[in-house]
């Protein structure tokens, strides 16, 4: 079969659910019962009418390649539980979703989306073109000068604290933070705004915050110091600080194709953004890169890939010391299972990379890593991932894993070598997806 007929697994399309609601009500979708007139072709596309409360079923399209979503229901969930379903059928049912033509309802869309992505390269092409160097220049320099004026006001309010003693900080409360993080924001460095909003949410934070703080405290200074001394810094790490103070970061002029295989993905929500994290690690290329994309609160992100697949895609990564981001561009077929899992190493081969990282960008709140012929073992309190012939082992950030996530981890062992896949941080590593040694089945944790 060629790639183009490679189906998913259940588990890879209930991984792009954005919820655990959604991925039970897709999964009630997921059978022959609601659904008429579903197919699929050879470019990647999925259609099909589901029955739902009205007179009219709704119409679902789902471009695979994307993959992207089209839904006549008022859900504001992507994708929603008809999409959801609709490939969850797909993948379990191949009689009941059949290759075929596509429908007009959803060629329509089809064309549209790709007719939409001409215009937005040749659009890019033109600004390309047309764009002012000199103005470019000149908002630049004004927003740096805005930046410094920052910087300096925060230099000043960590002063002020260090004068006063730490044991101020837990008696002024969050207020005073949140001022000072608006003042970054005013200042055009929200990067600097969101790191003052973490010092304010330590004071008080449990026991051994002080020391929390001050940790907190010194890269917050170090990140001051760098961007006032901007001029002085190897290009890389020049751009590595214009990025943690909240600079947009530039993606390069050199795209990498690959077959990426898709080891993770899960979102994070704050105030006012989703933000999801996707890793994609190059079979060919070895390169690991982060794709990020963004939504509105409440809204989940627009770009998602299914865990535990292969994309034949170009990634362009970014530029700046120890930057792992980089932007999807085209992709050349649609995800297929990825087969073998990426390679790995021992525990110290994973910490020799994240203190190599560090030293290219000390403001990192982690680094990917996987990690071979390791067990996770309980350590008094908590568990960690150990080397399966001894030397060293990592603490499991619990903080970070839920204990369904945990007992999945070690289910998934029972006690024998493992392959895991995870971020390491200074409270130790996030494993993210696992898998056994004698199958390749990704096995999703977060």
């Amino acid at each position: 079969m060629d790639e183009a007929g490679v189906r998913w697994t259940p588990e890879q399309v209930l991984a792009l659910a954005s919820d655990a609601a959604s991925r039970t009500a897709g999964n009630k979708l997921g059978v022959r019962g609601p659904w008429s007139t579903a197919g699929s072709s050879d470019t990647g596309a999925v259609w099909g009418l589901c029955k739902g409360s009205g007179k009219k079923p709704y119409q679902t399209v789902i471009d695979t390649t994307g993959p992207a979503y089209k839904c006549s229901c008022p859900s504001r969930k992507f994708p929603c539980k008809h999409a959801l379903g609709l490939l969850l059928l797909w993948t379990t049912d191949e009689e009941a979703v059949r290759a075929s033509a596509e429908p007009d309802w959803a060629e329509e869309w089809l064309s549209g989306r790709r007719s939409q992505a001409e215009r937005g390269r040749a659009g890019q092409a033109q600004a390309s073109k047309t764009m002012d160097p000199e103005a470019a220049r000149r908002r630049a320099e004004r927003r740096a000068e805005r930046i410094t004026a920052g910087a300096l006001e925060l230099e000043q309010r960590l002063t002020d604290l260090l004068r006063g003693g730490l044991a101020a900080a837990e008696q002024s409360g969050y207020g005073l933070w949140e001022e000072t993080a608006a003042r970054m924001v005013d200042a055009q460095a929200p990067g600097l705004a969101s790191r003052v909003r973490e010092l304010g949410a330590i004071p008080g934070s449990g026991a051994g915050w002080p020391v929390r703080l001050l940790e907190e405290c010194s890269l917050v200074h170090l990140l001051d110091s760098a961007w006032m001394r901007i001029e002085r810094l190897p290009e890389p790490l020049a751009m590595t600080v214009r990025t943690r103070v909240g600079l947009p970061s530039a993606a390069g002029s050199q795209s990498i194709r690959d077959r990426w295989l898709v080891l993770s993905q899960y979102d994070s929500a704050e105030t006012k953004i989703t933000t999801r994290r996707i890793w994609v690690y190059g079979r060919e290329s070895e390169h690991m890169a982060l794709l990020l994309s963004f939504g509105a609160a409440g809204r989940a992100p627009q770009l998602s890939l299914p865990v535990g697949t292969m994309v034949d895609a170009e990634l362009t990564p970014h530029l700046g010391a120890g930057q792992l981001r980089a932007e999807l561009g085209a992709q050349f077929g649609i995800p297929v299972p990825m087969g073998s899992p990426p390679p790995g190493g021992p525990v110290a081969s994973a910490l020799e990379a994240y203190g190599r990282a560090l030293s290219a960008d000390p403001w990192l709140d982690s680094w990917p890593a996987t990690l071979a012929e390791v067990i996770p073992v309980p350590d008094g309190e908590g568990w960690q991932l150990a080397d399966a012939e001894g030397g060293a082992a990592l603490p499991i950030a619990s903080a970070a894993l839920s204990r369904a996530g945990l007992w999945r981890l070690a289910s998934l062992s029972g006690g024998r070598p493992i392959t895991v896949f995870g971020e390491c941080g200074p409270a130790g590593v996030t494993p993210l997806a696992a898998w056994s040694g004698d199958a390749f089945e990704t096995v999703t944790l977060i």
